[in-house]
């Protein structure tokens, strides 16, 4: 078996790979972590993204991704406005980056099946996608209701998939009532949270949940309730970045006809609101 240099064999792919169709998918995912201080100021912004494969196609195929305009790498240091600037980038092994550095293409032999092709960060300060507002109104002291007014900052042509909203409350919290705008509220006691489900929530739009429960002790409450409101979401078809696939080229020397699919989803990694 002569050595692998002289077969031009990848050590990530092996030969004679076969489909009856071929496709590939490319996932662009970003993930949003935000810390959010009790007065509203953010305190950590920023994205973390991912841009993943999964390759279902014969042989030893070259692919070429080209990126819009608008994506700028650390590497090129030019100063543009309207550009974003990627830190962090890492390549899997497969990508030329000789041929990166040159002209900006990533051109590559994919391994088979799922890999990662790149990953990169971006220290923005983005808008935060949604905006969590709660104030605490004491009846009694046995009474407490708290109010939580959530407010989607994207532009409403995009939307929010399963939205939850956990909210914190004192750990003796009893009987527990709740009123939504939309969506659901539950008690979750076993975390001492009010978990607020929301299954589509549009961009520019505002909703609000209300949860009354009793409170045996006054002073409990004091200590717990600085735990933050965390948040999870998934928007599709959106990307905080901007960026975008330009073209996937599929060239296999069989000539084969080969399919790209590619998707955009940005969710919510580590996203923490403070209270006061």
């Amino acid at each position: 078996r002569p050595p692998a240099t002289v077969t031009n064999a990848v050590s990530w792919r092996s030969e004679g790979i076969k489909y009856r169709k071929n496709e590939v998918f490319m996932d662009v995912i970003e993930s949003v972590n935000l810390l959010v201080s009790a007065s509203g100021s953010v305190l950590r912004s920023e994205i973390v993204g991912s841009i993943k494969l999964k390759v279902v196609l014969s042989g030893m195929p070259e692919l070429r991704l080209g990126l819009n305009d608008k994506v700028l790498f650390e590497i090129t240091g030019r100063e543009k406005s309207k550009t974003v600037e990627l830190e962090d980038v890492k390549f899997h092994q497969c990508v030329r980056l000789s041929r990166f550095e040159n002209d900006r293409t990533i051109s590559f032999i994919p391994p088979d099946g799922e890999s990662e092709l790149m990953s990169y960060r971006l220290n923005t300060t983005v808008k935060p996608l949604i905006w969590i507002e709660s104030v605490i109104e004491r009846f009694s002291h046995s009474r407490v209701e708290i109010k939580v007014k959530a407010r989607s900052q994207f532009k409403s042509r995009s939307t929010a998939n399963n939205v939850s909203i956990m909210v914190p409350v004192p750990s003796d919290a009893d009987s527990p009532k709740f009123k939504t705008s939309t969506g659901s509220a539950k008690w979750v006691p076993e975390k001492n949270v009010v978990q607020w489900n929301i299954k589509s929530f549009p961009g520019g739009k505002e909703y609000v949940m209300r949860a009354h429960f009793g409170l045996p002790s006054v002073e409990s409450d004091e200590m717990e309730a600085k735990r933050p409101i965390t948040v999870h979401f998934e928007i599709p078809y959106f990307t905080v970045s901007g960026i975008q696939v330009r073209y996937l080229k599929i060239i296999e020397k069989s000539g084969y006809q080969a399919l790209p699919w590619v998707r955009y989803i940005t969710q919510s990694g580590d996203y923490q609101l403070r209270t006061n």
